[in-house]
């Protein structure tokens, strides 16, 4: 029971990666997704896997719960609040996402009015009671949502909760008993922190994907069983690390990131291998493009996390952004008669029109065959034959539409793609003050190799870096990654008036619900614990996260952390107050338990450089140019090679233009740069 296999679920193709520790040996392949039915892609792609018995673990990324949110296929919920907050969640925020748009309807919440109770209760601002809770009128609420056959589950968010849980815990305890079908989330369990509206979005997506995420993993443990593989299944969570197919069921927003997280944790590692300190990662699937950050070969997390604009959901994630830009992404042209491309995507099911499955819109997959740089005949490894004819005649419908030949339209279909891809690259690196000089580009997913090339010249990043199996390397992430809790609870302390003893116990409590939940998932050995407090100073409106060590909360060592925040603030922001109060807003904890990993295989330092297998015209911005094909699999390290090439593998096609050339690293990375 040696094998580890990590399996991701995409919106076009679900990818797999197994790793025998045994052996060593790593095998990727993947299959088409099934959209309505995200297990049965996972049982299509070990129906033919030799080493399906001998499984030992099995890490699997979804968008299961994502999808839930952002096609609305959620529960119908019931919210609960304090009296005089049942709207909170339909006021939301002050602004708006576009300021002179005056069609702009602001999003809309998990619930609807008529489904929102209030209970007549109140804590204060430091936790303490002004009006306790009335046992009697919660079993009314419960019983009025009762009344209500529609409503499959509870959310109650009441005023000040994440400093006093009781009557949110008495609360939750009644409507369990009287509404025992009901699914119920509570605040201070999802989400104990301040901000009304935050925190009440956030519990009503938990409570909105309970009913639903909850019975897609009861069938998924079920059906795995049904098909003899008993191996223990978990899933990736939206911090990167793992939680078992029974907690995913109990607190199921924390999925809401489950799949892109996987390429960032591989990243890290590349980061490591290579000696690079800063990456930009871009994973280009067939329906979506994911953009984050590497920094210090460190992932960088965040929880400003909205699912649309407008509608936050606050849990630790790593800071992923999405568009929808993909190899599946529709070229279209609007009211104005211009040409656009995505966020409409032709997805697994009919494809883009080369599929032959019945899609005729072309694609950016389309526009690639066109221009030579994908070979029809040569699709996932020869596996799947491309219909290069109907590739050209979608293209070619399009360009009719704005004046331009089959080739012509092609380029600007690929020139809009990348423009849409560099403003995602840009909001991660720009406008969070980054040059994109400092950067490498890691481009994975089956598309991103296909654009990496173009990119770099675009953005001014001077490499770029195509990962082994980069179709895959979602997957492949997910068996490098470790297990992972965070926690976190707003405290809101002073620095004039700071009872460390209270602090001390706070974080002790988050520390053992962490190692808690690790050891609820086996995890014993190896443990690592991280704690941080967010802090500010008084007044202002955005919190500085400050790195702390076991003592520094010991009542001797209380001043060195004041100065340790006037410090950290001068190094982030310029300037440093001494004299001002401090305040202290949210606790957090981290638990981290290493898990076993591959270890990098180098390549063979006597193998033979590859040469060229064919060569085949490719159509660029400058004109048709003969170029050179390369098998991946027949590249020796340190081999170069001069662009125009093309390098070919079983699930991907990086591109090397005219003026770049590729290094191969000794691990067999791809990497491009500009020159010669």
């Amino acid at each position: 029971m040696a094998i580890m296999l990590g399996a991701d679920i995409g919106g076009t193709f679900t990818d797999f990666v197994a790793h025998d520790a045994a052996t060593g040996r790593t095998e990727v392949w993947k299959v088409p997704s099934v959209p309505s039915d995200p297990v049965q892609a996972i049982l299509d792609g070990l129906a033919d896997y030799t080493g399906r018995t001998a499984l030992g673990h099995l890490r699997i990324g979804t968008t299961v719960a994502t999808n839930a949110v952002l096609e609305r296929q959620g529960a119908v919920v019931a919210y609960v609040t304090t009296r005089g907050f049942r709207d909170v969640p339909f006021i939301q925020r002050g602004n708006r996402k576009h300021h002179y748009d005056m069609s702009w309807v602001k999003p809309k919440p998990l619930c609807q009015r008529r489904h929102c109770f209030e209970l007549d209760e109140r804590l204060d601002a430091k936790g303490r009671v002004i009006r306790p809770l009335d046992e009697s009128e919660v079993r009314k609420v419960a019983r009025a949502i009762a009344a209500m056959p529609e409503i499959e589950a509870v959310a109650v968010c009441l005023l000040f909760s994440y400093l006093n849980p009781d009557h949110e815990r008495r609360v939750k305890a009644i409507l369990e008993e009287v509404l025992p079908d009901h699914a119920v989330s509570v605040s201070f369990e999802v989400l104990p922190k301040w901000k009304e509206y935050e925190r009440a979005s956030t519990t009503l997506a938990d409570a909105y994907l309970k009913p639903v995420v909850g019975r897609r993993l009861n069938a998924m443990r079920a059906r795995l069983d049904d098909a003899g593989i008993t191996a223990p299944a978990v899933l990736i969570r939206s911090n990167g690390g793992e939680m078992t197919l029974d907690a995913a069921a109990a607190t199921p927003v924390q999925l809401l990131v489950s799949g892109p997280t996987g390429g960032v944790i591989a990243g890290r590692h590349v980061a490591e291998l290579a000696g690079i300190d800063h990456l930009v990662t871009l994973d280009m699937g067939g329906t979506s493009t994911d953009v984050s950050t590497v920094l210090g070969r460190r992932e960088t997390f965040t929880t400003a996390f909205e699912i649309e604009w407008g509608v936050p959901i606050q849990i630790p994630i790593i800071d992923i952004r999405t568009i929808g830009a993909g190899g599946g992404s529709i070229a279209w042209i609007d009211k104005g008669g211009m040409l656009r491309v995505g966020p409409q995507s032709a997805g697994a099911r009919p494809g883009p029109a080369a599929y032959g499955q019945g899609g005729s819109e072309a694609t950016v997959t389309d526009a690639n065959v066109v221009l030579g740089r994908i070979d029809p005949a040569n699709f996932l490894g020869g596996q799947m034959q491309l219909d290069a004819a109907a590739a050209r005649a979608a293209v070619t419908r399009v360009g009719e539409r704005v004046g331009l030949d089959p080739e012509a339209a092609a380029l600007a279909i690929l020139r809009i793609a990348d423009n849409n891809m560099v403003g995602a690259l840009r909001s991660v690196l720009i406008e969070r003050g980054l040059d994109p000089r400092d950067f490498a580009l890691l481009a994975f997913g089956g598309a991103g190799p296909l654009h990496a090339a173009s990119l770099i010249r675009e953005m001014g990043i001077a490499r770029a870096v195509v990962p082994n199996h980069p179709g895959q390397f979602s997957a492949y992430g997910f068996i490098q990654t470790d297990a992972r809790v965070d926690r976190q609870r707003t405290i809101q302390l002073t620095s004039h008036n700071f009872p460390a003893a209270r602090a001390r116990e706070m974080l002790a409590e988050l520390t053992d619900q962490a190692l808690g939940e690790l050891q609820a998932q086996d995890y014993t050995d190896g443990i690592t614990v991280q704690q941080a407090l967010e802090m500010r100073y008084l007044g202002q409106n955005y919190e500085l996260e400050l790195a702390i060590g076991e003592d520094a909360l010991a009542d001797d060592r209380i001043q060195a952390l004041w100065q340790s925040f006037h410090a950290a603030h001068e190094a982030r922001f310029g300037f440093a107050i001494p004299g001002e109060p401090i305040e202290i807003v949210n606790l957090s904890v981290t638990a981290i338990s290493t898990t076993a990993k591959p270890d990098p295989a180098k390549l063979d330092v006597d193998m033979p450089e590859g040469r060229p297998v064919a060569e085949r015209p490719v159509h660029f911005a400058g004109g048709t140019v003969a170029t050179r094909v390369y098998s991946r699999p027949t590249l020796a390290p340190g081999q170069r090679i001069q662009g125009p090439a093309l390098i070919e593998e079983a699930a991907s096609v990086t591109v090397v233009e005219p003026g770049q050339h590729l290094v191969v690293d000794a691990y067999g990375h791809l990497v491009i740069s500009v020159g010669a």
